[in-house]
């Protein structure tokens, strides 16, 4: 068994592969497993990984046949994780030498999940940390609520126990691996910081800054992590706040909607406006506090005609101020 198991999802990354498996192959704690699944890449990526594999015996390579996204190759590769503990790291992403080492330092009795030190690495060469205020400890809960802004970031190793309960997502391509991030967190007893580094790239022409229909299932997502609270039985408390973060996404996306909707496709406007509208009917508004819902643009309206005018002038005037529309989330 394993200390560490590592898993790589991998789709047509060979140009940034190299220095993944690098930064893998050069940790000092030496005791790691790293299993890499290639999700039907049609580049080189493949081959980078077989040639990896051949020359260390700690590396795995899974061969899909058919693209199913992130979340899916990652439940592949955690079916054969041998570790204590698990973590991701992306294909075009990299660690420090120490980076596991360090976290499996901060691993106590009380701990299930230490996150990495994150660094904002961009392509000319600034390397930025991540905009979080510095902790010791975190209850599970207070790790959960902290991530439904992205207070505290989602890349951490966790318990190998709590991983197999609370496998990835795979509600959609994107965004859905959010959720397990969070039930990671409320399922921990405690989670701590580490000093290692987590170099995550920063690409422009990444799915969360193109203009694409995926965007609309960031709301499915949302709607697949309250059934899996409700499922847990969680508290009124966190459901509620849960309930007012969908309600500020619903808002967000239509934002994209409000500035982007005119390069879709008709077909998926129209999908992008239905999906809209179903998430506003599912939306608990006992939920949400008045101190939300009296602001102009997130009040809830009791009819969807009336919800869409006072969306529409909100978003005309914030373009009349010059507030331009942001991505929707940084994982």
């Amino acid at each position: 068994m394993a200390k560490v198991t590592v898993l790589v999802a991998v789709y047509n990354a060979g140009q940034y592969l190299p220095q993944c498996l690098d930064s893998l192959k050069g940790q000092t704690l030496h005791d790691i497993q790293v299993v890499c699944v290639d999700d039907a890449s049609t580049d080189n990526s493949l081959q980078l990984l077989t040639e990896c594999a051949l020359g260390d015996p700690r590396f795995e390579v899974v061969r899909l046949h058919q693209n199913a996204g992130q979340a899916h190759a990652r439940n592949q590769g955690l079916k054969l994780a041998t570790g204590r503990y698990v973590c991701m790291v992306d294909a075009d992403d990299w660690l420090e030498p120490d980076a596991l080492e360090l976290a499996v330092q901060q691993m106590d009795s009380q701990t299930d999940c230490v996150l990495f030190s994150l660094h904002y690495d961009y392509a000319d060469g600034r390397s930025e940390p991540y905009p979080m205020e510095p902790f010791t400890t975190l209850t599970g809960e207070e790790a959960f609520r902290l991530s439904l802004t992205w207070k505290i970031h989602g890349l951490y190793m966790v318990r190998a126990d709590i991983h197999r309960r609370h496998p990835y997502d795979e509600t959609c391509r994107l965004y859905s691996d959010d959720n397990t991030t969070r039930i990671h967190y409320l399922a921990s007893r405690q989670v701590r910081l580490s000093a290692g580094i987590y170099h995550y790239r920063q690409h422009q022409d990444s799915m969360t800054h193109r203009v694409d229909v995926r965007r609309f299932d960031y709301l499915r997502a949302n709607e697949s992590m309250r059934r899996q609270l409700m499922e847990l039985g969680v508290g009124q408390a966190v459901l509620h706040e849960y309930e007012c973060h969908r309600w500020l996404n619903l808002v967000g996306v239509y934002m994209f909607y409000y500035f982007h909707g005119n390069q879709l496709s008709k077909p998926h406007r129209s999908y992008g406006l239905s999906e809209l509208r179903r998430t506003w009917e599912t939306i608990d508004r006992s939920a949400l506090p008045p101190s939300l819902t009296r602001k102009f643009g997130y009040h809830p309206c009791h009819w969807w005609w009336m919800f869409r005018m006072e969306e529409n002038l909100y978003f005309f005037l914030r373009r009349l101020l010059g507030r331009n529309p942001t991505a929707i989330r940084a994982h």
